[in-house]
């Protein structure tokens, strides 16, 4: 439970990546089916989980330890 309050920024950016990943093969996708990222919906997902996982872990703040 602590990783998980430790770590929400992260894992909230995680999620809403993922979503927003599939949203975007879902509505822009790609037409030939040659694009790396956009031709199937698993890396469209994984791919926006990772990028939203690193924006939003850039905002964690740091708290030193006693």
């Amino acid at each position: 439970m602590n990783f998980i309050l430790h770590h929400k920024l992260t894992i909230i950016g995680i999620v809403a990546g993922a979503i927003g990943g599939y949203l975007y093969y879902h509505f822009v996708g790609c037409a030939s089916g040659t694009c790396v990222i956009t031709s199937k919906p698993l890396n469209s997902t994984l791919y926006g989980a990772l990028m939203g996982g690193l924006l939003l872990s850039t905002f964690k703040k740091d708290i030193p330890k006693p």
